[in-house]
């Protein structure tokens, strides 16, 4: 699915999401002080920033995995995702528990930041031009595989007869 996404529109979702979640949680938190919700605003931009901290940490994650020579890339950047995700519903339930307002506010917020992620992913991939199929992707990539290998790309040796003598 990802096969036509190159790093560079990685950056600028990544950059766009970050921008967006700091606006977004401030207006929010803006709007939540006038409404006279100031706990559910603070939890907002909490909720927020726990997106950008998730959102980051994963990025690391992942540059660590790939740079590591490990047979199973998948263990390491299952536990650290799950201890991540861990931490984070462990602060989220317990804000809850404390105040209900609070915890509703990171649950928004939290929120926020996956739309936004998903609409500047799904904009980024719309800005790429038209999907292939899935075969499509995989069997340009077999040929790309194969053609870096060979010295010509059509597979005919300048000494062959193309003309079909013997």
């Amino acid at each position: 699915m990802f096969a036509h996404f190159t790093l560079p529109n990685i950056h600028d979702v990544s950059r766009r999401t970050v921008s967006a979640a700091l606006i977004v949680g401030i207006a929010l938190l803006v709007g939540c002080i006038s409404f006279g919700v100031a706990l559910v605003g603070l939890g907002t931009c909490i909720g927020v920033a726990l997106g950008v901290f998730n959102f980051r940490m994963t990025g690391n994650s992942v540059a660590r995995a790939s740079a590591v020579e490990v047979v199973n890339k998948k263990r390491p950047l299952a536990l650290n995702t799950l201890g991540r995700l861990g931490v984070i519903t462990v602060v989220t339930l317990g804000l809850l528990l404390v105040s209900h307002q609070l915890g509703l506010g990171i649950l928004i917020g939290l929120a926020v930041f996956q739309v936004l992620l998903l609409v500047n992913v799904a904009r980024s991939m719309a800005h790429a031009g038209p999907m292939t199929s899935v075969d499509d992707v995989v069997n340009a990539n077999v040929i790309e595989e194969h053609t870096a290998y060979r010295s010509d790309p059509l597979g005919v040796e300048s000494g062959d007869d193309t003309a079909g003598g013997a």
